[in-house]
């Protein structure tokens, strides 16, 4: 890492400890718990002579803009609305807190039942910030751009609703790899490599790190190995299929592609933050902790 970058990421680098003034509360439309935590804890910060308000997760249109303005997100749900919040506050770089109340929850810091000591430490100025790196994904038809999201978990090109295989031919940095046969195609951060990504056998990433992992759906009779690429990568897709095949963005954004269409991802030069109040080096025991018990209960 040069140090021109080391200056251009520390620029960009959310509020430090103590300044946490003007807060947004988050909650999940479609999980009713979420509503009455996030009043409790909008009142809580009100209380302590902070800003704070609240609003729909999927409202991005009225909340993006208002993110810039604020310091800290709180987001109530499961990771699916950290990811979605991570890209309404990726250009204003305002970090973010998740309080899970969905499953896994592999990007929380807190749960319903701790946030009540996790905020007080927090505001007086206990706690890190993590960064962690995020995609650009672009698909072209031709000369036309179809769409250009960015994605915290992963990019995945498939193949549509008939069990049919796509051909994806693959380039790195201009050369070409391999023509995928296969159910489809991962383009992961190590963030996402502990999602779709780990589901097909993908290695696990530290989110500290700051590579591109590449990994087939159901390969057939072609390249069956995960590989790991550096930053500064550009992954160019060709897709090849006789029906349908779909472009997905961090599970939640999805784009109908034909024969012929082109998707590029490279790393963005935006990323999320969020807000850490454990040790540096907790991603392995939470890791843990989130797979563990659930073979255990497998074996019951």
């Amino acid at each position: 890492m040069t140090l021109k970058t080391i200056v251009e990421r520390e620029r960009h680098l959310p509020s430090q400890a103590g300044v946490f003034e003007h807060i947004a509360v988050l909650y999940h439309p479609k999980i009713e718990a979420t509503e009455p935590v996030a009043e409790e804890i909008c009142a809580w910060l009100q209380g302590q002579g902070l800003t704070a308000w609240r609003a729909l997760t999927w409202d991005e249109e009225s909340v993006r803009p208002r993110l810039a303005d604020c310091d800290l997100v709180i987001v109530l749900g499961g990771d699916g609305s950290i990811l979605r919040t991570s890209r309404m506050a990726a250009n204003c770089a305002t970090p973010l807190l998740g309080i899970n109340m969905g499953r896994l929850g592999f990007l929380s810091e807190a749960s319903p039942d701790n946030w009540r000591e996790k905020l007080p430490a927090i505001f007086s100025g206990d706690y890190w910030i993590e960064s962690r790196m995020m995609l650009k994904a672009a698909a072209w038809r031709g000369d036309q751009q179809l769409c250009e999201h960015l994605a915290l978990n992963d990019v995945v090109i498939s193949r549509g609703t008939l069990a049919r295989v796509v051909r994806l031919r693959t380039e790195i940095d201009g050369e070409r790899l391999t023509t995928y046969i296969a159910d489809g195609l991962i383009v992961s951060t190590p963030t996402g490599s502990t999602a779709y990504a780990l589901a097909v056998g993908g290695p696990v990433l530290p989110p500290a790190l700051r590579n591109i992992l590449v990994i087939p759906i159901a390969p057939h009779l072609t390249l069956d190995r995960a590989i790991v690429l550096s930053e500064g990568a550009l992954v160019k897709v060709n897709v090849g299929t006789d029906y349908d095949a779909i472009l997905t963005v961090d599970g939640q954004y999805a784009v109908d592609l034909v024969d012929g269409d082109r998707i590029e991802v490279s790393t963005s030069d935006l990323s999320s933050h969020f807000v850490r109040t454990g040790k540096r080096n907790y991603f392995y025991h939470m890791l843990l902790d989130r797979l563990e018990p659930r073979q255990i209960d497998d074996k019951i």
